[in-house]
C-alpha cells in the first residue's frame, strides 16, 4: 500500500505527523515528508493520519 499526498492541498498542520510519526514528518520549511510505502504493521497509523488531515491531502492506495 502507498500513502499519496496532494502537495498543493497540504497546509502543514502536522496532525498527520502526530498520528503517524514513523511514516511522516514536517521538514524545517513545513513541507510534509513521507514514507509512501506502508507495510501491514503501519496500516493503522497510516489510516489515522489520513483521517485526521483537516484538508484531506492524504490518501491510501
Amino acid at each position: 500500500m502507498k500513502i499519496t499526498l496532494d502537495r498543493p492541498r497540504c497546509e502543514g498542520h502536522g496532525l498527520c505527523e502526530e498520528a503517524a510519526p514513523q511514516l511522516m514528518h514536517l521538514d524545517d520549511e513545513g513541507e510534509l515528508v513521507l514514507d509512501v510505502e506502508v507495510v501491514d504493521d503501519e496500516l493503522d497509523a497510516a489510516k489515522a493520519a489520513v483521517r485526521v488531515c483537516p484538508v484531506a491531502a492524504l490518501r491510501i492506495a
